[in-house]
């Protein structure tokens, strides 16, 4: 080595492949993000399967990412399925084929019980009133207290408001 600086060509030369533009750069970018977006919303929102994917091998992997899904929220909230016992995996397989997550575990634990309510579901009515019971508790702006003497008032006031 010399300790030279070699010249490095500014443009390239006729023999090269001139360079890609911008505008053929964001058109590409923009097809992917479409066809990825199709495939995302195939696999978790039971939309069409986009052209050239197998349509059952992403049904296989949507029912699948729906049971991993299902798992975490029950993790998130135990609550659920011992309300709903042996219904809570096809209820909730049903509840997520058409209904994407959004905004966390949490949240698509109580979508899910507000989907139930809004169905008349659970069948079982005491079943009914202990997820209503659990929604309630954990859709407001603060949790519970967990003070007996708390409940007890808090349930008080719920029942002096359905009288009222």
């Amino acid at each position: 080595m010399t300790g030279r600086l070699e010249a490095v060509p500014d443009a390239p030369s006729a023999t090269e492949t001139p360079p890609v533009t911008d505008t053929t750069t964001h058109a590409a970018r923009q097809r992917l993000a479409l066809a990825q977006t199709a495939l995302l919303s195939a696999l978790v929102a039971g939309t069409p399967v986009p052209e050239g994917f197998d349509h059952s091998r992403l049904r296989v992997q949507s029912r699948a990412l729906a049971a991993k899904r299902a798992d975490v929220v029950a993790k998130v909230a135990p609550e659920l399925p011992e309300i709903l016992g042996a219904d809570y995996r096809a209820a909730f397989a049903e509840h997520a084929r058409n209904r994407p997550m959004s905004g966390g575990y949490r949240q698509d634990a109580l979508d899910f019980a507000a989907y139930l309510l809004a169905q008349g579901r659970p069948e079982d009515p005491a079943a009914r009133r202990q997820l209503t019971r659990w929604w309630r508790d954990r859709a407001g702006p603060t949790p519970p207290s967990e003070r007996p003497a708390a409940r007890l008032l808090a349930g008080a006031l719920r029942l002096l408001r359905r009288r009222g």
